[in-house]
């Protein structure tokens, strides 16, 4: 059956589901009363400036901070540019691209500072069991760290970051309308060649529709498989919502902070379970690979009790997560908060997920 088309939200007068709440920090913050498509210009310059900042520190190899600051503006400016430009000439293609490997260069060097920090915290305590394997850890954390960053550091290095700044920059400072055809819902190619908003409303539009739906489909997914693979995968469908929404309420949709809230709960716990995942691996990695089965058996015995104890909080982690997809109030909530933003009838009948979650859009059919 052929689709209904629909008109784009008004993202700024539509009254959502979400009471208002205080504003998110780390939303930019541009002059409300500039177009949509400048705002989300100013934002997009925003992101790429930090980015771009940050560099140096990363490089130094001894600030943590900087490199997940780094990889979170470069989702957030990823994520814009896909917003700007649905259908990239080469060129945006190839320096979104580039964004996107510096993230990825630097993923290794940020799970080793997260299980450093964790390695820290447990040998500050004064009473704590099996302290020699928490030392033993920390010491291979430490010379897999600095082989890590030494690689990720050249890799970063040859991604010549200052050029695609200043080349974004240009874009980013002149871009008046979409380079190429805007496939939205409901508006051909050509809207918005007199400069009005539509088409990037109507992106928004679409984009919410499809990652929300991905959302879902990754969480029956896991409900169904109850594995870690499933499990990763809504983590990352989460944070696309999430940096989506961020865009969103920036342009000061009614209840989006509530939603950020929610969605940040859930990465957050999905986020902890994954530091959990990394931690196990990397543990019997550490056995397997450093000789410490053969020369310190006892060692590696107590290594695989903290190994033991971890899967039980890692459990605990999945348990309380399907408890949150499947009887919870938020996620309801945020799904009937889609559905008011994609202009759906909210009074029309939710749909129930494969183990009883509500949702309020269709489920992904892929």
């Amino acid at each position: 059956m052929a689709r209904a088309k629909r008109k784009p939200a008004d993202v700024t007068s539509k009254a959502l589901l979400f009471p208002a709440g205080p504003a998110i920090e780390a939303a930019p913050e541009p002059n409300p009363h500039l177009p949509v498509r400048s705002r989300v210009l100013a934002a997009a310059r925003k992101h790429l400036d930090r980015f771009a900042a940050l560099e140096s520190k990363v490089l130094k190899g001894s600030s943590p901070n900087a490199i997940h600051d780094i990889r979170v503006a470069s989702r957030r400016l990823q994520q814009i540019l896909d917003l700007l430009y649905p259908a990239p000439p080469p060129k945006i293609r190839r320096l979104r691209r580039t964004v996107r490997r510096c993230r990825r260069a630097l993923s290794i060097v940020r799970n080793h500072d997260v299980l450093l920090a964790r390695a820290d915290r447990m040998l500050r305590r004064k009473k704590m069991p099996r302290r020699e394997a928490w030392e033993a850890f920390h010491e291979y954390l430490e010379e897999r760290r600095e082989r890590s960053f030494r690689k990720a550091s050249r890799r970063v290095s040859k991604l010549n970051l200052p050029t695609i700044y200043i080349r974004l920059r240009e874009n980013l400072g002149t871009h008046s309308g979409p380079r190429a055809p805007v496939a939205t819902v409901g508006y051909p190619a050509a809207a918005g060649a007199d400069g009005s908003d539509a088409p990037l409303r109507g992106k928004i539009e679409t984009a919410l529709e499809q990652t929300w739906s991905s959302l879902q489909g990754c969480v029956n997914q896991a409900q169904d498989a109850r594995d870690a693979a499933a499990l990763h995968a809504v983590r990352i469908a989460a944070k696309k919502i999430r940096y989506l929404i961020e865009v969103i309420h920036m342009l000061q949709a009614p209840g989006s902070d509530q939603a950020l809230r929610w969605l940040r709960r859930v990465q957050r716990h999905l986020g902890d379970w994954h530091d959990l995942e990394v931690l196990e691996e990397t543990m019997l990695e550490m056995v397997a690979r450093s000789g410490i089965l053969e020369q310190r058996l006892e060692l590696a015995m107590e290594i695989e009790k903290v190994v033991l104890q971890n899967r039980k909080r890692k459990q605990a982690y999945e348990k309380r997560f399907f408890q949150m997809s499947e009887s919870s109030g938020e996620w309801e909530r945020l799904g009937r908060w889609v559905q008011d933003y994609l202009g759906a009838d909210p009074s029309g009948p939710m749909r129930i997920g494969a183990r009883g979650y509500s949702a309020a859009l269709p489920l992904s059919s892929s």
